[in-house]
Parts: structure tokens; sequence; C-alpha cells
């Protein structure tokens, strides 16, 4: 739920979705996320402050137990979002689809908002 995505400042640089999961009746992980306005994603986390910047680490998953949720947001978990088409505006509603390892596929609306813009 409450899926977003911050375009890029600037068109060579990456964007970022943000969404909160919650997990079903049993234990999975979350694999990847892909949207029709990027040509590449990875699923990332923010580490920690080195040399006065915080770094990011991409992830090969996000385990999600059963019952439980975790957040995408700034500053923690997000899916980086590489290559955004030009045509990706403020305002739009656009989709992510979330891939899991039980083969199971969500279908989210994301909103779009501009560089440095808080969550809609």
């Amino acid at each position: 739920k409450d899926a977003w995505i911050r375009l890029p400042a600037v068109p060579e640089r990456p964007g970022a979705a943000f969404f909160t999961l919650t997990g079903g009746d049993h234990d999975t992980q979350l694999l990847s996320v892909t949207s029709p306005i990027a040509i590449r994603t990875e699923l990332h986390e923010t580490m920690k402050m080195q040399n006065g910047a915080m770094t990011m680490a991409p992830m090969d998953n996000v385990p999600l137990l059963a019952g439980q949720t975790v957040t995408f947001q700034p500053g923690g978990k997000h899916v980086m979002l590489f290559d955004v088409s030009p045509d990706a505006k403020p305002g739009q509603t656009v989709p992510l689809k979330l891939s899991f390892a039980d083969g199971t596929t969500i279908d989210l609306a994301a909103k779009t908002v501009p560089s440095g813009a808080a969550k809609p």
C-alpha cells in the first residue's frame, strides 16, 4: 500500500519508489520491483553515514515474514529506478509490479512526485 515514486531531479539520475508491504500467511521474499517508466530497477537499502554522505547498498531480496510489515521509505529500504522515461511527470499514477519468491506478483499504482518532494 501507499506506493509513490520520487522522480529524478536530473534526467540521467535515478528515481526511487517507496511503499509498505504486509506479509500474508507464509514467509516469502520480495525479489524484484519493475515499472514501465524505468529501464532497470534495483532493491536498495540506505546503510550508514560515511565521509559525510549516506551510503546505499543493493539487496538481492527483502525477506517478508508472515504478518510482518516492511516499509520502503526515504532513508531506508527503497527501489532505485534507473533510466526513467522523460515522459514521467509529477502527478501521474504509474504501475509497479512486485515479484515474490513464492511466485506471487502484486500490482501497485504509484503516484509520482518531483525530486525532493515528500510522500504525497
